[in-house]
């Protein structure tokens, strides 16, 4: 089912994103903590990603490279603050350089993943960011985070097994 709801709170300065699977949470949590399942499903269906570095430890760095379909490469990267397998992790979210280091001219977020298993066994995934200022807010969406965070969870699916 994927993506069953999306939530933009500007007086938050929040976008909370809901998506269901019929997996063992275990398994939805492997698709963030396995950096070859993690490049699979990050970023777009037309912007496939490449993990090359992947620390999912509080302290740790996750770097990725997404291409696009006229070669153009666009590099991310994460800075992992908590992290409570198979159940919680939050990182900073910041956009690169062509070098891989943090862009200061682009801002960060803050994302917040839950995992949780209602009584309906399915494995509820929650994923709220939080942005720095409206300013911020208004650009990353401007710059289609919402429309390629959706496609980009739409692709777990074929992931768990």
């Amino acid at each position: 089912m994927s993506v069953a709801n999306v939530h933009k709170d500007a007086d938050t300065l929040t976008m909370a994103i809901t998506a269901e699977f019929d997996a063992p949470v275990e398994e939805v949590w492997n698709v963030w903590a396995d950096p070859r399942k993690l490049e699979r499903w990050w970023g777009p269906p037309t912007y496939p990603a490449t993990v090359l570095d992947h620390d999912l430890t509080p302290g740790g760095r996750v770097t990725y490279v997404m291409t696009g379909p006229e070669g153009d490469r666009h590099r991310g990267w994460w800075r992992v603050l908590a992290v409570e397998a198979p159940h919680r992790l939050e990182f900073e979210d910041g956009f690169a350089d062509g070098a891989g280091d943090p862009n200061p001219d682009l801002p960060t977020t803050v994302a917040r993943v839950s995992l949780s298993t209602p009584e309906d066994g399915r494995t509820t995934m929650a994923i709220e960011t939080t942005f720095p200022t409206l300013g911020a807010m208004e650009q990353i969406l401007a710059m289609g985070m919402e429309e390629g965070i959706t496609l980009a969870i739409g692709q777990i699916d074929a992931l768990l097994v």
